[in-house]
């Protein structure tokens, strides 16, 4: 299984857990009177349509080359990231315009029982926060990373609630809106989670050098191929879960154009060898007597 299908097979449990936790809060919410679980269960519900997306983006961004597309479709990628973004940005405002009504409004203290509902969430969205960044650091999905980000945020906004309910049930009379001040807190929370899930994708669509262990890892694989004498520049522009990488390598001067475009042919197959999640390598042959520095 590649790194595509691992990633939409995760997208696929994001979408399930979320509808299920979407129903359970907002009933939970309303028969026990808490708008924190409300709140939770409205981001729930955005959850479940940016996973779709993220789902719809995986599977362009899995389509091999082609003729308009050499590099790929991978940058379809980082552009449902923001998609993601601005769903969370949505959801924290909605969350944010709602709980400031709630607090100005006079309602009932929300029911005991709703705590043992927000801690069986807790626990869920965190565990399903965890497998899915796992699957997102093996896949090097920034999209699937946005959509892990969304399972912490909503663990956020349940452990505001699961506080602010327990507030306004110890403290009784007069703290019936404490829970509706965690649902504000919690949308300042998802604000900037929404901003970390932002940079580095704005990055990846910019090409922006991030990737220095990355080269640091082919600079080395390098000098271990056969008529390899060092490495110049290194760059890498990464495209959905693959990395493209742009490499001058330094030959003997005195050796035959036939001879250097068969190093750069080898040390191209030992990186895609080596080194997973690799797409185009460009090799560019540079002899060793020009004086450069080398690595």
């Amino acid at each position: 299984m590649n790194n595509g299908q691992k990633a939409i097979r995760t997208v696929y449990f994001s979408i399930i857990g979320n509808f299920l936790l979407a129903l359970i809060k907002s009933l939970a919410g309303f028969f026990g009177n808490s708008y924190a679980l409300i709140a939770d269960a409205i981001e729930s519900t955005t959850d479940i349509f940016s996973s779709l997306l993220v789902l719809l983006g995986l599977k362009y961004a899995n389509r091999p080359p082609d003729e308009n597309h050499p590099y790929g479709h991978g940058k379809i990628e980082p552009l449902v990231t923001f998609i993601v973004v601005a769903f969370l940005v949505t959801s924290a405002t909605i969350i944010a315009y709602e709980s400031i009504h709630n607090i100005r409004t006079p309602h009932q203290t929300p029911e005991s029982w709703t705590l043992l509902i927000l801690g069986g969430i807790i626990l869920w969205k965190e565990i399903s926060y965890q497998i899915v960044i796992r699957r997102s650091k093996e896949t090097h999905s920034s999209s699937l990373k946005a959509d892990a980000w969304h399972h912490r945020s909503d663990a956020i906004t349940s452990v505001m609630a699961f506080i602010g309910i327990s507030i306004a049930l110890i403290c009784g009379d007069g703290y019936e809106a404490a829970d509706d001040w965690a649902a504000l807190l919690a949308a300042g929370f998802i604000l900037y989670n929404s901003y970390l899930i932002f940079r580095p994708a704005l990055g990846e669509i910019m090409d922006e050098h991030r990737y220095d262990d990355l080269i640091d890892e082919i600079r080395v694989q390098s000098l271990k191929v056969d008529g390899i004498l060092g490495t110049e520049k290194c760059f890498i522009r990464k495209a959905g879960m693959i990395y493209h990488v742009d490499l001058h390598a330094m030959v003997d001067a005195n050796i035959s154009v036939r001879e250097g475009h068969d190093i750069a042919h080898h040390l191209k197959d030992y990186l895609h060898k080596v080194i997973p999640n690799l797409g185009q390598v460009l090799i560019h042959i540079e002899p060793d007597d020009l004086g450069e520095e080398t690595l």
